[in-house]
């Protein structure tokens, strides 16, 4: 099932006063996610990504969470973001310290959730203007034989 963050806030009828700002597109944002897939600014990716609010997604080459390496998260410190939120699949699953000592060497902070809540947090880090990225396995469907 996919949520749409945008149709989840508008309501049936024509609000008479607009509660939520109007989505600016130099921000990166999260506009819909589901198990395997997300949305930045209404571009779907099918593959693990970062995200920062002011640069374009980055392809990460995660293809699970069993995958992750030391370098993953010495290219997230090269972006210098202040907090990061690890979004491991479909459940929640904590990468061991030894990977992301890099990141807590340099004072970043690091969050593991399920990647739908990942994508909810970044959302919300994002419009109170921190300096947050978005790490987000996404893993591919497996495919069920005929």
């Amino acid at each position: 099932m996919r949520f749409s963050l945008t149709s989840a806030l508008i309501p049936p009828c024509k609000p008479e006063m607009k509660l939520h700002n109007t989505q600016n597109q130099q921000y990166q944002t999260v506009t819909a996610y589901d198990d395997h897939s997300v949305e930045i600014n209404a571009i779907t990716f099918k593959h693990s990504l970062l995200v920062l609010p002011e640069l374009p997604p980055i392809t990460w080459p995660v293809s699970n969470f069993a995958a992750l390496t030391e370098e993953h998260f010495q290219t997230i410190a090269a972006l210098r973001p202040d907090v990061v939120i690890l979004g491991t699949g479909i459940k929640q699953r904590f990468a061991h310290p030894k990977l992301t000592a890099c990141l807590i060497n340099q004072r970043i902070g690091v969050e593991s959730m399920d990647s739908q809540a990942a994508c909810r947090t970044y959302n919300i880090l994002m419009t109170e203007g921190r300096k947050v990225a978005l790490a987000l396995i996404i893993e591919a469907k497996e495919e069920n034989p005929a």
